[in-house]
């Protein structure tokens, strides 16, 4: 294609995290040892060259044969060009963080997370330790010994356990509970125990814990299969003893809504006792079993056997994450693991679309019945048919705490009331949100599997899925599934488009009032966040509706329909951009207000009929929409830089497009699918692009940079001459705030991480709730048109003495 002016790969940025600081006045008066602040900072660089200071590291004898190194920050490096490169990748992705997976290098991190999801999946300390050790090109560091030995120390030692509906924490260590009673948020959130004859508990421990262990009580059983009398000759000498075999076990009840606070308490930075949540669904005879198998035809991918085996191991369903990117088969692993569970399943999708997809995805690969499957939005209430059931629903509607119908209110306390066998959660980087996390305290479930392409967000809050969900148990390499034809090979471009005169000039006004509204405000003292240039809503519309980046635009739509048959989808979070592109192009779009007949009707012409080629989607489009016809994505605006929509908008043409042999030609591999961002230059657009891209660059992609489009040829574009472009820049500039703003969608409060407070003029009639509204002058009645009244003869008696 035309236009190509070269690639730029960006390196990626290692940041510090850090927690967010409060914002707070600033005390002048407050004294600073700047030369102490100095001196500490001068320490903490020295620490850190001091680790990074390889040259003490002995190579080994064999080190070329060896694929990886191991430093002892905790950093560890894996040459993709090495003949172990599968297996060392397979076991660095279960004991490490990926930080940058490009082509011949790969960049991991040891972390306490990934350490406890790595003995969660059945890695022993000393097998960690030793198949490190073999792998690495040098001595393993004592500091990378010594931190594996304390984050994996205590795993195992404690259980959270799902019986009838109550919550326990059990350990075979007594001294371990009582050190988790010593915590005051567990103590709180336990429950005073009962004694209950029909439990099968042996006797209650209070009085011996006040005397032996000095502290709070619990109870403790004995745990045994059961030896059917008269058959023990059927079993072996091993199955036997350990059929007999008596484990004592204690625990206590803990509160169901405060679940997410003990497991939090209990994880490596806290009280480093990470909680084993796994589900023995086999010998669950309490809970209905669900008559659910995999289709013949449902046959899962090497990497998606991988990562449900990752999940299940010894006969038990572990909790945990799977990322895999999108386009790889999320589905078939969700609905896989359903199938082996064989229990009620609750599936919690975005929106109703993505409901009605997962539904489908559930009949097409397993041969559940029709009747077993009930869908629960605010369109659709199907109710529960049978003791064992797959429902799916979405997030808002499970953690709505309004009023609701009669019919509704049924379902919900139906599944608040039920056992789930699994809670199965589509794109789970939005659970940390503080609305959506309320699913996982209202639904009881024994297992929790979330599903996810981008594990990222920016806010801070993906660390709280450790606790709220589980460890992350498998994450696939996006290049590794390209090469093996799994999904598409994308092509991804940044498009440069020049301001135009009129609408640069209106910008620049648009800065210096903005800068000059802080610097004022500044100097009175006051705290001010004042929002970014990026975030003013009239200087956002203006270099979204750009001309240039219209015409760019319209030439690429024209190019892949025209010339190459393709489908295409254009992104805007801007409505104004949105619905004034679709317009004047004669496009059909979907957003927020769309309904959801509208919505299914639009998405099933664009799949299956010739004539709809294009569609414009707002950012409901960017999460769970299933369009794998597909294969170019043109974005107009985005919202700031978050990365994880850059790559969920990626992912909506990564769907596989053909064979993967016919997509080699002449020993080369071609583009199927076109990833375009169109960015106006000498913007703030330009810096949130490469902070948007800085996640799509980690695993591995790079993005060429177009600056000639449209070609200067191309004159049959709309806004070509002076007069269109004036004419587009007053209506940008005479559109109310709330035209040309962002779309703001009931979801995920993500987005509020990227975006500051923001000041805009108002007035006080705004404050009290009557703007757009107006005084008007009327007539009191005693004027030539005024009313006669009514005969007094004819009134009620008790208003006759009113009107003598």
């Amino acid at each position: 294609m035309a236009g190509g002016d070269g690639d730029r790969a960006r390196a990626p940025k290692r940041h510090k995290s850090s927690a967010p600081s409060k914002a707070a006045l600033v005390d002048e008066s407050a004294e600073f040892d700047y030369a102490d602040d100095f001196d500490d900072d001068a320490h903490d660089a020295d620490k850190e060259v001091k680790k990074r200071d390889f040259t003490k590291l002995e190579l080994k004898p064999d080190h070329a044969n060896r694929p990886l190194w191991a430093c002892a920050d905790g950093r560890i490096f894996l040459e993709t060009f090495s003949p172990l490169y599968k297996q060392a990748y397979d076991f660095l992705i279960a004991i490490a963080e990926p930080v940058c997976r490009p082509e011949s290098m790969h960049e991991y991190n040891l972390t306490p997370h990934s350490l406890y999801a790595a003995v969660s999946v059945g890695l022993e300390t000393s097998t960690i330790i030793s198949v490190l050790s073999k792998l690495s090109k040098t001595k393993l560091p004592n500091e990378i010994i010594d931190f594996i030995h304390a984050s994996t120390a205590n795993y195992g030692k404690v259980k959270l356990v799902l019986k009838k509906n109550r919550y326990f924490v059990e350990s075979p260590l007594p001294e371990v509970l009582k050190t988790l009673l010593k915590d005051e948020v567990i103590s709180k959130a336990r429950l005073a125990p009962e004694v209950d004859k029909n439990a099968g508990c042996v006797r209650n421990l209070s009085n011996f814990l006040q005397d032996s262990l000095g502290g709070p009580s619990f109870s403790i059983s004995k745990t045994a299969r059961e030896i059917v009398s008269g058959h023990e000759d059927l079993l072996n000498g091993m199955e036997l003893a350990a059929a007999t075999e008596d484990k004592e076990t204690h625990s206590f009840e803990i509160d169901p809504s405060q679940v997410e606070n003990v497991k939090q308490r209990c994880l490596p930075n806290a009280l480093n006792f990470p909680m084993l949540e796994e589900y023995d669904f086999r010998n669950d005879t309490v809970n209905p079993d669900l008559d659910m198998e995999l289709k013949p035809q449902a046959r899962p991918r090497p990497y998606q056997e991988k990562s449900l085996s990752k999940m299940f191991g010894n006969g038990r369903a572990r909790s945990g994450i799977i990322v895999l990117p999108c386009g790889a088969g999320k589905s078939l692993v969700g609905v896989s693991a359903a199938c082996r569970i064989k229990k009620s399943c609750l599936c919690l999708a975005t929106n109703a679309v993505s409901v009605d997809q997962w539904a489908f995805q559930f009949k097409l690969w397993s041969t559940i019945k029709d009747d077993h499957i009930s869908r629960f939005t605010s369109d659709n209430k199907e109710k529960f048919k049978g003791m064992a059931s797959v429902v799916v629903t979405t997030y808002n509607m499970v953690a709505f705490g309004g009023k609701r119908s009669e019919d509704s209110e049924k379902i919900i306390e139906e599944i608040r009331n039920r056992e789930w066998g699994l809670l199965l959660m589509d794109e789970v980087h939005v659970v940390p949100a503080h609305m959506f996390r309320k699913v996982i305290s209202i639904t009881k479930s024994h297992c929790k599997l979330g599903l996810t392409a981008t594990l990222v967000r920016e806010d801070e809050r993906i660390t709280d899925l450790n606790f709220l969900i589980g460890p992350k148990l498998y994450e696939a390499n996006w290049l590794d599934l390209v090469k093996g034809g799994f999904i598409a090979n994308v092509q991804c471009a940044e498009v440069w488009c020049p301001m135009t005169k009129e609408f640069f000039a209106e910008y620049l006004k648009k800065e210096n009032s903005k800068k000059k509204q802080v610097n004022s405000f500044l100097s009175f003292h006051y705290y001010v966040q004042a929002e970014s240039l990026d975030n003013c809503i009239s200087c956002q519309a203006l270099y979204v509706m750009n001309p240039n980046k219209f015409r760019a635009c319209q030439f690429l739509i024209k190019f892949h329909e025209e010339q190459r048959g393709d489908k295409i989808i254009v992104f805007a979070d801007n409505l104004f951009a949105l619905t004034q592109y679709a317009m004047k192009l004669r496009k059909p779009m979907i957003y927020g207000a769309t309904s959801h007949a509208e919505r299914t009707r639009i998405l099933y012409q664009f799949k299956n009929s010739p004539e709809v080629n294009t569609i414009f989607l707002s950012k409901v489009g960017d999460n769970s929409i299933d369009i794998p016809e597909a294969n170019v994505i043109i974005q107009i605006s985005s919202h700031a830089g978050s990365r994880r929509q850059e790559a969920q908008r990626l992912g909506r043409i990564l769907r596989a497009k053909g064979k993967h042999q016919d997509r080699m030609a002449g020993g080369k591999e071609e583009y199927n699918a076109f990833f375009y961002s169109l960015v106006s230059t000498d913007t703030q657009e330009m810096y949130y692009s490469t902070k948007r891209q800085q996640f799509l660059v980690d695993q591995g992609y790079s993005f060429k940079v177009i600056t000639s489009l449209p070609p200067p040829q191309e004159s049959n574009l709309m806004f070509n001459t002076l007069d269109e472009q004036l004419d587009l820049l007053g209506q940008v500039l005479n559109a109310r705030d709330d035209m040309v703003g962002l779309e703001h969608l009931e979801m995920d409060a993500d987005g509020k991480a990227l975006l500051k407070a923001r000041r805009s003029a108002g007035s006080m009639s705004a404050f009290s709730g009557a703007g757009g509204m107006v005084y008007m002058e009327y007539s009191t009645g005693k004027g030539k048109g005024a009313k006669k009244h009514k005969d007094p003869s004819k009134r009620h008696h008790l208003f006759k003495k009113r009107y003598q």
